[in-house]
């Protein structure tokens, strides 16, 4: 049994508790939540198609350290093995080691041909074989060699070639920060799609709210004969519609999750948004025309037609080389090393002179690629110029079209409540009521889908000038 006491203690600790307890449930709750700030941070870092495209400018970066690197030159460790007992390659093996000997050109056997002669060389010594230096004994070949070779002048090729590099290094940072502009934007649109779905539904909630006060109405009004059952069944009919539109609502605030959650690479169960209007940027057509991602891309296009046409010309310059390699041989791995070492150095020029005009035809081709990019960058300036005019315009005419439907939304109110009022007198029918309030509910979604191409017309300027800073 409790004491009063008890009881009395009870009664003011529990409510605490419950306090308590939705707090604990707001903090999960606003954990779970997140900003268009925070979603756009969390894009930039977990985004699958932004972290390809990250890594495509690692690989461009790679590509242009390894065109600038051939400028250096190259620098080699090289090790042969060899064993023969062919005679060229017995004698060149002996000889690059330093270790050829009269013996093996046949002089022992000359010797002994001219001291059985009586010290005089017969003739057949000068025709005979020397059977040492045909018919060599297998030898071993060991040689180390470190080699150099490095371009002294190629016709500005390599350095034209590193430009190439550099500019497609720029393209892929321009390609990354056009998938983090597209991207954003879809986050963006999606975060303002959701305040006007839950503003929509709000609306119609308001409505099926007055419905349902309808419904009851009518109720009262048929047991005391003022109705008829039709107009009850009328009701009930348009309060399914507005249920219908809801559940609508509903399942496409969830297809917006699934979708968020498929920008952000997590699961994302809740976000906050503030309001349905996207403000009007500031920014004019020379600012978008700087940022714009396309024209940037055509730009450095340009600056790749420009090294590529530097490196046609490189054909009618001579190219000049230098090299130096140092190497020591022996039979056996590094045996004497020192005293079998030998250098070499040397450069080497090479000059085409003549090629059946392939060189001047390649020259013509990339001036004419050059010229035709030229055009390129220039007809995209007008195209994006002319898409900024367009989307302006389209912009002004739907901030008209949501002025005038606001307006003819306040006076679809006004006239549902009028005719709701006149039917509660009998001086209207049922069916009057419904037909009122089908326009308020036809008014809001014209609003909500008005609003909804005004902001995805905002984005797109957005998009146009790269988020530059207003």
């Amino acid at each position: 049994m409790f004491t009063k006491r008890t009881v009395l203690t009870l009664i003011k600790i529990v409510p605490i508790l419950f306090l308590s307890l939705n707090v604990h449930a707001i903090d999960i709750n606003i954990k779970k939540s997140l900003t268009l700030n925070e979603a756009l941070e969390i894009l930039k870092a977990e985004n699958l198609e932004i972290q390809a495209a990250s890594l495509d400018v690692k690989v461009a970066q790679a590509d242009e350290t390894t065109a600038s690197g051939s400028s250096w030159g190259k620098l080699e460790f090289i090790q042969d093995f060899a064993n023969s007992n062919d005679a060229g390659n017995v004698f060149g093996f002996k000889l690059t080691s330093r270790e050829a000997t009269f013996g093996d050109f046949g002089a022992q056997e000359f010797m002994n041909a001219t001291g059985a002669n009586g010290g005089v060389p017969p003739a057949s010594a000068y025709t005979t074989p020397p059977d040492r230096l045909n018919y060599p004994d297998s030898r071993n070949f060991f040689q180390s060699k470190l080699k150099y070779e490095v371009p002294l002048f190629t016709g500005f090729q390599i350095s034209s070639y590193s430009e190439v590099m550099r500019a497609m290094t720029k393209m892929k940072q321009l390609e990354k920060s056009q998938v983090i502009n597209e991207k954003s934007y879809e986050l963006r649109k999606s975060f303002y799609d959701m305040a006007l779905l839950k503003e929509s539904a709000k609306n119609l909630n308001t409505i099926l709210e007055n419905i349902k006060t309808l419904e009851n109405m009518t109720k009262n009004m048929i047991n005391v004969g003022y109705a008829k059952k039709v107009d009850l069944l009328e009701v009930q009919a348009k309060k399914g519609n507005v249920e219908r539109l809801i559940a609508q609502m509903a399942s496409n605030q969830k297809l917006l999750y699934h979708y968020i959650s498929f920008l952000l690479n997590q699961k994302v169960e809740r976000i906050i948004t503030s309001t349905v209007h996207v403000p009007m940027p500031s920014f004019n057509n020379e600012t978008i025309l700087k940022e714009n991602l396309d024209i940037q891309r055509a730009t450095t296009g340009l600056r790749v037609r420009e090294s590529m046409l530097n490196v046609s010309k490189a054909s009618y310059y001579p190219m000049v080389g230098a090299f130096a390699e140092v190497a020591t041989a022996d039979d056996s791995f590094l045996s004497n090393a020192s005293d079998h070492a030998a250098y070499t150095i040397g450069a080497r020029l090479t000059w085409t002179l003549f090629n059946g005009g392939v060189d001047g035809a390649k020259i013509e081709k990339s001036k004419i690629e050059h010229l035709k990019t030229r055009t390129m960058v220039e007809l995209a300036k007008k195209g994006i110029a002319l898409q900024v005019d367009k989307i302006i315009t389209e912009i002004a005419t739907l901030d008209e079209d949501i002025l005038s439907l606001e307006k003819e939304l306040n006076l679809a109110n006004e006239i549902y409540t009028n005719y709701e009022n006149r039917y509660r007198e009998k001086l209207s029918s049922m069916s009057d009521v419904i037909i009122k309030q089908s326009e308020q509910i036809q008014k809001i979604l014209q609003l909500q889908q008005t609003q909804n191409r005004r902001n995805e017309r905002i984005f797109a300027l957005e998009k146009l000038a790269n988020g530059a800073k207003q």
